[in-house]
């Protein structure tokens, strides 16, 4: 993984109580190929991310989901955490900002309990999708097609159940995200 996502703007939302492993391996990952991912957030100033139920490390917002405008990024990661998913998904600009991916046709990851944002954004019917375990009736509800395994890709929809899975998770990242920013090129250069 060196240059396959270079220069590509990524957000990455999430608030306190994110899982801080979820947060930081992604990030590591989209960095080492070449993105630049920038922490949007429900409020401007620092989060707290959460090593399961401990505090951890303190993480400084870029900008906050009200004016991070969608348009100016190419791919979104949604790193999981119960607390982080729960006021994620109660925020109304958060979900409007994660839908606009989707109508967009951009990139979304997500991990452990962020899958709950997307039921919320109703972007999930019809897809092919896993989470942290105990999520799966509230996706089914939503209309997914819930499946216990480390890495989901559903077009440009990739998602995985917990820490444990975050290399696989890591690596389909990098490869949807690099196949649709190819695509994205390849549609400019026909237009």
């Amino acid at each position: 993984m060196a240059d396959e996502l270079s220069g590509m703007r990524v957000a990455v939302l999430a608030t306190d109580g994110v899982e801080q492993v979820e947060l930081d391996r992604p990030w590591q990952t989209l960095e080492e190929a070449g993105a630049e991912p920038e922490l949007i957030s429900l409020e401007a100033g620092e989060i707290t991310a959460y090593q399961h139920i401990d505090k951890g490390d303190r993480k400084k917002v870029d900008s906050t989901v009200a004016d991070a405008d969608p348009d100016d990024y190419a791919a979104l990661v949604l790193p999981g955490g119960v607390i982080n998913g729960d006021f994620v998904r109660a925020d109304a600009d958060a979900v409007a900002f994660v839908k606009a991916f989707f109508d967009a046709g951009k990139p979304v990851a997500a991990i452990c309990h962020a899958p709950w944002v997307l039921a919320e954004a109703d972007v999930v019917r019809g897809r092919r999708m896993t989470s942290w375990p105990s999520l799966q009736t509230d996706l089914r509800n939503a209309g997914a097609t819930w499946v216990d395994e480390e890495v989901v890709v559903d077009g440009a929809l990739v998602t995985s159940r917990n820490p444990d899975d975050l290399d696989a998770f890591g690596a389909a990242i990098v490869e949807v995200f690099a196949k649709a920013e190819a695509d994205a090129e390849d549609d400019d250069a026909e237009a």
